[in-house]
């Protein structure tokens, strides 16, 4: 929309588009999607606005009846959004009188912007394309950390998930793509590219000639000038052991495994339909701790699935207490419509639901804490973040280490600078760096 001429508006208040990107992830999600949208018809009632997302693919009938909505737009079609913004502003007319399409007959003809206009535009969908990126230098929007989607879409069918049915089947960004884009985004001026997928361990599987996640790492580290490469949520099957030594063959990967658990309970995976066991799944962690160390290695946890009981609570907790996570992600169970767990009705009661995921929070605290006291002493390599401030010690820069951790580093730092700090102090929130060296020191913001 930048490169059609379209200016980016800094508050809804004031742009003539809104465009409202969903996730469907639990019903939270949801109805945080839904507060945005009426949010933003109340503070400017003029915007047109247009869903996308997660949630437009899986119920565009239920955005669709929200004030203020003009167009729904799937996963599907989310590309042609630039295209059906420039129709609404050469027609300059309201979309919310357009005629409403049955879901029905998008399936069995999805729509086509030669029948546009409509309110809602889902159907297949389309094949994995490069998403193009603009560098922004400086101002609120910066990012020292792009992130390059490389694959979307799951084959698997776990019970409790939806997102296989609002992403489709997977597909993968052909390598030659990825290598490019991760040169353009370091001829940028990048120093860290973190790449993303729905299933990012299955990367490359659908491709002629299939080609593995592993391969294509080394192809980045070989081909490209990248100084850090990211990797985001991976599968436990997919963290082999080829992968970890990989990782711990070279600076230029991120130390940071986030490998999603779901459960320590071998009955309830096997009722979530997750591909391993707890004794495999403590295996790869296990080895990651013995070939990188210092990795910060994360987790998701679903509570109170359909039917868990205080036994596999049990089983969650201890082995999350055995394990050397250094954070976690806790969820608790969100039943997603026309998935098979929400069909199960043997579900666990909401006071005990909260009670459970406040024990697995608490003990998450603990192990976060006591990863960051281990650093205290030690010295990290961090990537400046486009936040600063003051505080009681002088101003300060936020930074992001290998291992995932943040690190308030003392002085102003422009964003996208990598430090060497010696971590000086750590509470449980926080650690505090003094620069070993530098590159050049910015300005501090005004108290």
């Amino acid at each position: 929309m930048l490169d059609r001429g379209y200016i980016a508006s800094r508050t809804a208040r004031g742009a003539d588009v809104v465009v409202v990107n969903t996730c469907t992830v639990t019903a939270s999600a949801d109805a945080q999607a839904r507060q945005a949208i009426r949010a933003t018809h109340r503070a400017n009632p003029r915007a047109r606005i247009l869903v996308t997302g997660c949630y437009a693919q899986r119920a565009p009938e239920e955005l669709v009846e929200l004030e203020g909505v003009c167009w729904v737009v799937g996963n599907s079609h989310k590309p042609q959004i630039p295209d059906l913004v420039e129709q609404m502003c050469k027609r300059d007319t309201d979309l919310t009188a357009a005629a409403f399409v049955p879901l029905a007959e998008l399936e069995a003809d999805p729509l086509s912007l030669a029948r546009a206009p409509a309110k809602i535009l889902t159907g297949d969908i389309l094949a994995l394309t490069a998403m193009p990126l603009t560098p922004v230098a400086g101002g609120e929007g910066a990012h020292s950390r792009p992130t390059l989607k490389i694959q979307d879409g799951c084959n698997s069918r776990c019970a409790y998930c939806v997102i296989p049915y609002v992403r489709g089947r997977s597909r993968s960004l052909p390598p030659d793509d990825v290598l490019r884009e991760i040169r353009r985004l370091s001829a940028a001026g990048y120093r860290e590219v973190v790449l993303s997928g729905i299933n990012l361990g299955s990367y490359g599987r659908d491709l002629a000639p299939r080609i593995e996640f592993g391969d294509l790492l080394r192809h980045i580290l070989d081909e490209t000038p990248l100084e850090r490469l990211r990797i985001s949520s991976i599968e436990p099957m997919d963290v082999t052991r080829d992968l970890i030594e990989l990782v711990a063959s070279t600076d230029r990967v991120a130390q940071h495994f986030h490998i999603p658990l779901q459960s320590g309970s071998d009955r309830i995976l096997a009722a979530m339909h997750r591909r391993y066991r707890a004794a495999q799944y403590a295996r790869r962690i296990e080895l990651i701790r013995e070939l990188l160390p210092e990795a910060g290695i994360g987790a998701d946890v679903i509570v109170a699935f359909p039917g868990e009981t205080d036994a596999d609570h049990r089983a969650t907790v201890e082995l999350v207490r055995k394990l050397p996570f250094t954070y976690l992600h806790v969820f608790p169970f969100s039943k997603r419509p026309g998935t098979e767990a929400a069909k199960l009705s043997d579900e666990v009661s909401p006071e005990v639901t909260k009670r459970r995921s406040k024990e697995v929070r608490a003990l998450a605290s603990e192990k976060s804490a006591a990863f960051r006291a281990a650093q205290l002493g030690g010295k990290l390599r961090v990537l400046t973040l486009n936040r600063n401030g003051n505080g009681p010690s002088g101003p300060w820069t936020a930074a992001l280490s290998s291992n995932y951790l943040e690190a308030r580093v003392r002085g102003c730092w422009p964003a996208n600078q990598m430090l060497d700090v010696r971590i000086t102090a750590s509470d449980p929130f926080d650690l505090l760096g003094e620069v070993l060296d530098s590159e050049s020191e910015g300005t501090c913001p005004e108290p």
